[in-house]
């Protein structure tokens, strides 16, 4: 069995984008803003392709292998929620995507045997539906104390109840052959589709509908149908592409692939950075710190990756779900693509 070294890439750019997102300076052309919100997206579509090669990629698995599937997804929700919770008591001012990342993970569990159809057609009933409802949720518990689960569903950054979206999206893709190249030229086709239709669409709506902002804009975090139309796009061509190139130039790309590779393992080391550090890395950006995260992140996972093998979170969310689920997996094809 081997790794998809063009998710791992893909996962990498999520994790640096998000990176990015947090410590990255200002600049006068506006290219800052790009890892604003998409990054995190793509991170959430990856994360539902990992569901879809955990649960047998293009060939979903069935009976007994079916339920230890679900059992090891189920046990790291629980482990990544619980990592996200202790992350969130750092108290950064960064928005921990961990918690919702989990819930989403324990809700992909539900959709292990849907086809690719009934998967982005529900993709698209919750990217429409999911913003009016998110919201009008949120205004009637405004001011109400809300449990944690109410507060992952209708929260500002990453609601639960928009984001499945970018799951479902994912765990079709993890439905397919990746190594189809006719299929992931069509998915970058799509994936320019889907940006202009998020962007103009929004701009349409907002300039010559004149429909509210709150359903109308794309702006980052917004959570409404243009945005996650939008991020959706960006998303099938960061995969296309990572994909496209990493068959192509494999030993080039190793450094960008190693820190996918230990993307869970990147991205709690660099909220616990910024809490040692202190706020000021995040309100008062600079070159010389974001380019100190990004090299440093890359450096050291790279020797991990090449010295050590699997991250230390990484290794323990395998140990701890396979235990759980007693796995003792059918040996599957020397080509078979799976995700770790």
């Amino acid at each position: 069995m081997r790794r998809i070294v063009g998710i791992d890439v893909a996962r990498g750019l999520a994790v640096l984008g998000m990176m990015t997102a947090h410590v990255g300076p200002d600049d006068p052309y506006g290219f800052s803003e790009l890892a604003d919100g998409r990054p995190a997206s793509l991170f959430v579509v990856l994360a539902g392709l990992s569901l879809g090669l955990l649960s047998g990629g293009a060939s979903p698995v069935t009976g007994t292998r079916l339920v230890q599937a679900r059992v090891r997804i189920l046990v790291r929700a629980l482990l990544l929620f619980a990592l996200g919770e202790l992350l969130v008591l750092l108290a950064t001012p960064v928005a921990v995507i961990l918690p919702t990342y989990g819930l989403l993970f324990a809700l992909g569990c539900l959709a292990l045997r849907w086809s690719r159809a009934a998967l982005l057609t529900a993709a698209g009933v919750v990217a429409v539906l999911g913003p009016p409802l998110g919201q009008t949720l949120a205004a009637e518990l405004e001011g109400r104390p809300a449990t944690t689960l109410v507060a992952l569903a209708t929260g500002h950054f990453y609601p639960a109840i928009v984001w499945l979206a970018y799951l479902l999206v994912g765990l079709a893709i993890g439905r397919s052959d990746l190594r189809d190249r006719w299929l992931r030229a069509v998915g970058a086709l799509v994936g320019v589709g889907l940006v202009i239709l998020g962007h103009g669409g929004s701009w349409v709506a907002l300039h010559v509908l004149h429909w509210p902002i709150g359903l109308a804009t794309s702006e980052p975090h917004s959570s409404t149908t243009f945005e996650v139309v939008g991020n959706v796009g960006v998303a099938l061509l960061v995969i296309a592409a990572s994909l496209a190139l990493a068959e192509r130039w494999p030993g080039a790309l190793a450094p960008l692939a190693a820190v996918g590779s230990l993307a869970l393992t990147a991205y709690t080391v660099h909220i616990v950075a910024i809490a040692a550090l202190g706020r000021t890395v995040v309100y008062d950006p600079t070159l010389v710190v974001w380019l100190a995260f990004v090299l440093t992140t890359v450096a050291l996972c790279w020797l991990w990756a090449t010295t050590l093998g699997r991250g230390p979170l990484e290794w323990v969310l395998h140990r701890v779900s396979t235990r759980a689920a007693d796995v003792a997996p059918d040996e599957l094809p020397a080509d078979q693509p799976v995700s770790r």
